[in-house]
């Protein structure tokens, strides 16, 4: 994997350039102490995997992670606890406190490494399965199971067929962005349908699989453009 390093303190950058050296499948192709020249290399030349510190001048790590055009996976290493919640709510693969030992960084570079082959692995089949985080495993869906997926306060729960449940930490828009577009459809800002498994269009619902999943009146338009194609 292809790597960059973010941190506005020189003896970190070193450590990570140490630790990707030893575990040999992360090739640390450049290190950054201004997070502003850090991002602008990344958004002109797109790596696999960033290690992003937190606490920067002029740009925090939370706020360029967001600012970034590719998808790339991230790594936080910081000194700060406060932030984890944050950090995995932009699906950041691991979140390492200062200092950190090299085992514990072999063992989020491995995790990051999964992601990858896993997302390689998905493109190489076409589009046909979702991997998710469920308790820091990574999981493989087959996408024509999914049933429908509910938001629920900051997670969300996909209803799989079989009676399946899974519980993951995700925004509805991080979801959206990996499921196939023409595929999926959203009902209600708490609810995302596969649109060859809507049965019936009532007033506000839809059936699904004998399953009323409710529609707004924001989304009722855009959900009868589907449902008649």
């Amino acid at each position: 994997m292809k790597a960059v390093a973010i941190d506005d303190d020189p003896f970190s950058l070193k450590v990570i350039e140490n630790f990707c050296r030893d575990v040999g499948f992360v090739k640390l192709e450049k290190t950054f102490e201004d997070p502003k020249a850090g991002l602008k290399y990344m958004n002109k030349f797109p790596v696999d995997l960033l290690f992003l510190d937190i606490d920067m001048p002029n740009l925090n790590g939370i706020d360029l992670y967001k600012k970034l055009k590719q998808s790339t996976l991230v790594i936080f290493t910081t000194a700060r606890k406060d932030c984890a919640v944050e950090g995995f709510n932009l699906m950041a693969v691991d979140y390492l406190v200062k200092p950190f030992s090299f085992e514990r960084f072999q063992q989020a570079a491995r995790r990051a490494s999964e992601f990858f082959n896993m997302h390689m692995q998905s493109g190489a089949e076409g589009g046909k399965y979702l991997f998710v985080r469920v308790d820091f495993s990574l999981m493989k869906i087959e996408i024509s199971k999914i049933i429908y997926i509910e938001a629920l306060d900051d997670y969300l729960k996909i209803h799989i067929e079989d009676h399946k449940t899974l519980v993951v930490r995700m925004t509805m828009k991080a979801m959206l962005e990996k499921l196939p577009a023409n595929q999926f459809v959203r009902t209600h800002r708490s609810f995302i349908v596969p649109a060859n498994r809507i049965q019936e269009l009532r007033a506000k619902s839809v059936l699904i699989d004998k399953i009323d999943v409710p529609v707004s009146n924001n989304f009722m338009k855009y959900v009868m453009d589907i449902f008649r194609r």
